[in-house]
C-alpha cells in the first residue's frame, strides 16, 4: 500500500500530524512506520490533549514511592511493604463486545500491577451504563459483569468493592474502569526503564494473533453507526494464561535477572518497546521473525499493532537467557529472544532479512504532539429557591421508598455476587460497604480501597465536582477506619476538540488537584479516556477516583452495620439542606438545575481526621459517610445492613425536614456510639469545632420518627434489594 494523506487519516492521524511526520522523518513513512506513529500519537498513548493539564496534579507525598509515569503508582505502608495500584479504562471495547472488553480490562490492569513486581491482592471497578430503559443497557450490564467476574475469578484475585451507575448520557458509550492493588516488597519493585547496550530483549507469554489490531486507535475515536465493524479491534483474554504469566514473572523477579519489564497493553509490541527505550534514552532493535505468532503469514504491521493479551516484554541481563527460559518453559509459556538494546536511540525493525522500520525514538515519545486545546470555563449555576408548596404533597416515607429503589442507590448485590470477593482468604470487608478491606497476610495491617465518581456534580460545575469526588473517596476510607494515603484517577470525558468538553476536563482536573493537595491525598497513577462520544453526543464528565488507605491494626476497622440497641447515632458535620443537584431534587421534584453542594476542604479534612481519631480510640462502633440521597438514605442502608432500626429524635431548629433528611451537604458522617461514650465524643468534636446532631438511637426492626413515620426495615430491605434483581431477570 502506498502511504499518503488519506491512508494516514484512515489510521486516525490528522492532516497536519501526517505532514509533521514526513517533515520529522524527512521522507514518507512506509505502512509499518505509519502504523507505529498512529499508535504512539493517538490520544490513548500520547495524552496529547491532556498532558499539559495533568502536569498540574498533586503527585508528591511522604508515602509516595512512585508517582505517575510508570505502569502503576506505589505507596509505602511500612515494614518494607508497599502497595502498587492503578485504575484504567476499557470503555470502547466493552461497549463493542462487553464480555471480552471488560475481561481484558481486568487482565490489563492486573498486568500493570504485577509488571512492577507486585502480587495482585484486590480488584475494584467503576462501571457506568445508559438508562435502564435503553434497549442495550441490560445486555451490556450482563456482559460486563460476566467479563469482570470471569477474568478475576479465574485468576484468583478478589473483587472487594465497586460502583455502578446509570445515566442516559452513557447510552452510546458505557464506561468500564478497572482497578487493581498489589503487594510488593519496596526493595523489589521493577520498572520499565531500559538500561545498558546490547542487552537481550525478551518476548514472553502468549503468542501474537490478529486480535486487537488498532485497539488503541479505536479507543481514541468517536463512535458512529458502523460500531459493529470494530469488533475485530477488541482483544480476547485468557485468564488461565495470565495466571501462568503472573507466576512465571514473579518467579523470575526473585533474582537479579531483569533490567526492565513492560506489559504489552495498548498498541502492543509498539508501545512496550518504544516506552522502554524512551525511558532509558536507548535504541531498540527487533527481529519480527522471532516473535511467536499463532496465525500464519502475519506481517510486520500486524505484529507491531496486535493487542493480543497476556504478553510481556523484558530486558534481561546478559547471560540470564537460559535461566529465564527454563522458568517460562516450566509454566508452559512462550519465551523468545527477539532483539537487543542499542545506542542508536531508534526503533529498528527487521523482517525477512530486511529493515522494515527505522524511526528515532524521540519522534514517537518526547516529540509527539502536545495540544493546548481551547476550553470553555463553566460558570457556577444560579441557586434554585425551593418553595413550601414544592413539598406540600410529599411524604417522607414515600420519598425514601422511591429513592431506595432508584438504580443509582439500590442494592448492587446481584452484581458483586458474581465476583469472588473472598479468594486468598484476606478480605475482611466485602462489597456493599464504604470501602473494601483486605488484610496484609501475616501482619496486623489492612488496606482499604474504594472507587467513586459523581458525573452529575461534575456536569453541573466541573471544578466543584472534581473536588467533591476526591473528598468522597477520602470519606469512604475514613468510614472504615483507614488513614487515606493516595489516589488513582480514571478521567472519562467526551471529545476534547470541543471547547465545552475540554473545559469540563480542565476544571475537573483543577478540582481534583485542589482537593488532593489540601487533603495530602496525592494522585500516583491514572488514565485519561477521551472521545467517549457517539453521533456527536458525549458522556457527562466522569472522573473516577480510586482511593487507598491503611489500617495499622485491622481490629480497629469499623463497618456500616448498626450494632446494639440503645446506642446513639450522631450526624457529624453541619446540615444546611442542599437539595440542588441531589437525587431527591431530580427524582422527586423533577428539578435538574442549580449548583452542586459547596465543598469546604477545611471541614472535609477536620471532620475526617476527627472521625479517624474517634475510631482509633474505639469510640465508634459503626460509621457511614453521607452522600447520595442524604441522611435518611444513609441511615436506612445502615439499618438494612444490620436488620436494626432507629428511633429518630425530634431535632430542635429543624430546617425543612425534606431538606434535612435528603440534602446532600458534604463533609458529613453518621456514627454509632455507646451512650456512656457521648461525653468523650462530645469533647473531641467540640475541641475541633465540629458541629454534630444527635439523630436518634438504635432500636429493633423499624425506622420511627415521632408519630409521623414508622417504617419496617424488612419492607425497606425488599425495596432496596429488589430493583436490580427484577431488572436483570426480565
Amino acid at each position: 500500500m502506498i502511504v499518503n494523506e488519506k491512508v494516514a487519516i484512515d489510521h486516525g492521524l490528522k492532516k497536519d500530524e501526517y505532514k509533521k511526520i514526513c517533515e520529522l522523518l524527512k521522507r514518507i513513512p512506509n505502512l509499518t512506520e505509519l502504523a507505529i506513529f498512529s499508535a504512539m500519537w493517538n490520544e490513548h498513548c500520547s495524552y496529547k490533549s491532556s498532558r499539559k493539564h495533568l502536569k498540574n496534579l498533586h503527585t508528591k507525598g511522604k508515602k509516595v514511592i512512585q508517582g505517575p509515569g510508570e505502569n502503576a503508582g506505589v505507596i509505602d505502608i511500612g515494614d518494607d511493604d508497599a502497595i502498587v495500584f492503578k485504575i484504567e479504562s476499557h470503555n470502547h471495547p466493552s461497549f463493542i463486545e462487553p464480555y471480552q472488553g471488560a475481561a481484558t480490562g481486568v487482565g490489563g490492569i492486573m498486568r500493570d500491577v504485577f509488571t512492577m513486581g507486585a502480587r495482585p491482592i484486590a480488584n475494584l471497578n467503576s462501571i457506568h451504563f445508559g438508562s435502564p430503559q435503553h434497549k442495550k443497557t441490560r445486555n451490556l450490564l450482563r456482559g460486563v459483569v460476566k467479563g469482570i467476574g470471569g477474568y478475576g475469578n479465574c485468576i484468583g484475585v478478589p473483587t472487594i468493592a465497586g460502583q455502578t451507575n446509570f445515566d442516559e448520557s452513557y447510552n452510546g458509550n458505557i464506561l468500564v474502569n478497572a482497578m487493581t492493588l498489589g503487594l510488593v516488597n519496596k526493595k523489589k519493585i521493577f520498572y520499565s526503564k531500559a538500561a545498558g547496550i546490547n542487552k537481550p530483549v525478551i518476548y514472553v507469554g502468549s503468542k501474537t494473533g490478529r486480535d486487537g489490531i488498532h485497539g488503541a486507535s479505536m479507543a481514541s475515536a468517536v463512535f458512529d453507526d458502523k460500531i459493529e465493524e470494530k469488533k475485530p479491534t477488541v482483544q480476547v483474554g485468557d485468564p488461565f494464561t495470565e495466571k501462568l504469566l503472573l507466576e512465571a514473572c514473579l518467579e523470575l523477579m526473585g533474582d537479579d535477572s531483569i533490567i526492565s519489564i513492560q506489559d504489552m497493553g495498548a498498541a502492543g509490541l509498539t508501545s512496550s518497546s518504544v516506552e522502554m527505550a524512551s525511558k532509558g534514552k536507548l535504541g531498540i532493535e527487533l527481529n519480527l521473525n522471532k516473535v511467536p505468532c499463532r496465525e500464519d503469514k502475519m506481517t510486520p504491521y500486524e505484529i507491531m499493532l496486535s493487542e493480543s493479551q497476556e504478553r510481556m516484554l523484558i530486558v534481561l541481563e546478559n547471560g540470564k537467557e537460559e535461566k529465564a527460559k527454563k522458568i517460562f518453559d516450566k509454566w508452559d509459556l512462550d519465551f523468545a529472544v527477539i532483539g537487543k538494546t542499542t545506542e542508536t536511540k531508534k526503533i529498528e525493525l527487521f523482517f525477512d532479512n530486511k529493515k522494515v522500520a527505522d524511526i528515532p525514538i524521540d519522534l514517537l515519545a518526547e516529540r509527539a504532539p502536545v495540544y493546548d486545546r481551547k476550553w470553555k470555563k463553566i460558570k457556577l449555576p444560579q441557586s434554585i429557591k425551593f418553595k413550601k408548596q414544592d413539598f406540600k404533597s410529599l411524604k417522607i416515607e414515600g420519598c425514601l421508598i422511591k429513592l431506595l429503589s432508584h438504580p443509582n442507590i439500590c442494592d448492587k448485590q446481584w452484581i458483586w455476587d458474581q465476583y469472588d470477593h473472598t479468594v486468598m482468604g484476606d478480605t475482611i470487608q466485602k462489597p456493599g460497604g464504604d470501602s473494601g478491606v483486605v488484610r496484609i497476610h501475616g501482619t496486623t495491617k489492612a488496606v482499604a480501597a474504594s472507587v467513586d465518581s459523581s458525573a452529575l456534580y461534575c456536569f453541573a460545575h466541573p471544578l466543584s465536582g472534581g473536588k467533591q469526588i476526591v473528598c468522597e473517596s477520602w470519606r469512604n476510607l475514613i468510614s472504615v477506619g483507614a488513614e487515606p494515603i493516595a489516589i488513582t484517577n480514571c478521567l472519562n470525558f467526551g471529545n476534547p476538540e470541543k471547547e465545552k468538553n475540554m473545559g469540563e476536563f480542565v476544571e475537573c482536573v483543577q478540582g481534583i488537584t485542589e482537593a488532593s493537595k489540601y487533603l495530602d491525598f496525592p494522585v500516583v497513577s491514572g488514565n485519561v479516556s477521551f472521545y467517549n462520544e457517539t453521533k456527536d453526543r458525549g458522556i457527562k464528565p466522569t472522573p473516577s477516583i480510586g482511593g487507598v488507605g491503611l489500617i495499622k491494626n485491622y481490629e480497629n476497622m469499623v463497618s456500616m452495620d448498626l450494632k446494639n440497641n440503645g446506642n446513639i447515632i450522631l450526624v457529624i458535620g453541619k446540615t444546611i439542606g442542599h437539595l440542588e443537584q441531589s437525587i431527591f431534587a431530580r427524582e422527586i421534584l423533577s428539578e435538574k438545575k442549580g449548583p452542586p453542594p459547596e465543598i469546604n476542604l477545611f471541614n472535609e479534612k477536620n471532620n475526617g481526621l476527627s472521625i479517624l481519631k474517634l475510631i482509633n480510640e474505639k469510640l465508634v462502633v459503626s460509621c457511614h459517610d453521607i452522600s447520595l440521597g442524604g441522611i435518611l438514605v444513609a441511615i436506612s442502608k445502615m439499618c438494612i445492613k444490620s436488620k436494626k432500626g432507629i428511633k429518630l429524635n425530634s431535632l430542635k431548629g429543624l430546617i425543612n425536614k425534606f431538606e434535612y433528611f435528603f440534602g446532600e451537604d458534604q463533609a458529613r458522617y453518621l456514627i454509632e456510639i455507646r451512650k456512656d461514650n457521648l461525653t468523650k465524643v462530645d469533647k473531641i468534636l467540640k475541641d475541633n469545632s465540629i458541629h454534630y446532631d444527635e439523630l436518634g438511637y438504635v432500636i429493633d426492626k423499624n425506622i420511627e420518627f415521632s408519630d409521623e413515620i414508622k417504617l419496617s426495615v424488612d419492607d425497606l430491605e425488599k425495596t432496596y434489594k429488589n430493583w436490580l434483581r427484577k431488572y436483570m431477570v426480565n
